[in-house]
């Protein structure tokens, strides 16, 4: 598999179109950030795209693209899965919730504070910011997106959560200093699934 302006702005294409039919089919308001996920995650390809288009750099399509990315999914993902949840269970959410405002926060402040560059490396790009404490925020950013979908309630979103988990090692593996791009582009065709859930859930 190999990335491209091209291949990002298709897959980013049908993914978003996923994401309109999925959140054309909530009933109730509290689906509605879960049922989005893929619609943002498909919107962030087609941003990635821009950012092949302009060669890489730090320009407004590398920051939009980070800030996607960074601060916006590990809050997203686990209120998402917060709200899907009967009030009896959200306990075990939680600490993939707390970890996730934490983490937010800090990339917030890294990326207002901080130059984030893009770098065109091949068939890949790369993601350059400068992270004080890298492990723990990287530790307390797959917590919030994985960790919250692995101790859902819904079965469905604890299998999502195993292929996006599987994703993350095979990239680290795979991709080291691109682990980022190629994580979010893998996640983004992954949340297909959820397709599935709103379709069971109709």
């Amino acid at each position: 598999m190999c990335w491209s302006a091209t291949a990002d702005l298709a897959a980013g294409t049908v993914v978003a179109a996923i994401g309109v039919a999925c959140t054309a089919r909530v009933r109730r308001a509290r689906e509605l950030p879960l049922a989005a996920l893929p619609l943002l995650l498909g919107a962030h390809q087609i941003v990635e795209a821009a950012v092949w288009r302009a060669g890489g750099g730090s320009g407004p399509a590398t920051l939009a693209w980070a800030v996607i990315a960074l601060p916006l999914l590990p809050v997203w993902v686990p209120l998402g899965v917060l709200l899907t949840t009967p009030p009896g269970a959200r306990g075990r959410l939680a600490v993939p919730a707390a970890a996730g405002a934490v983490t937010a926060a800090a990339l917030s402040y890294c990326l207002a504070t901080r130059p984030v560059t893009a770098e065109i490396r091949g068939r890949t790009v790369g993601y350059v910011l400068d992270l004080p404490y890298a492990p723990l925020l990287i530790a307390g950013y797959l917590l919030a997106t994985v960790g919250a979908l692995l101790v859902a309630g819904d079965r469905l979103l604890r299998t999502l959560g195993a292929v996006i988990a599987a994703g993350a090692v095979l990239c680290v593996l795979l991709w080291r200093l691109e682990f980022i791009s190629t994580w979010c582009a893998y996640a983004a065709v992954a949340s297909v699934l959820l397709l599935v859930r709103a379709v069971r859930s109709a």
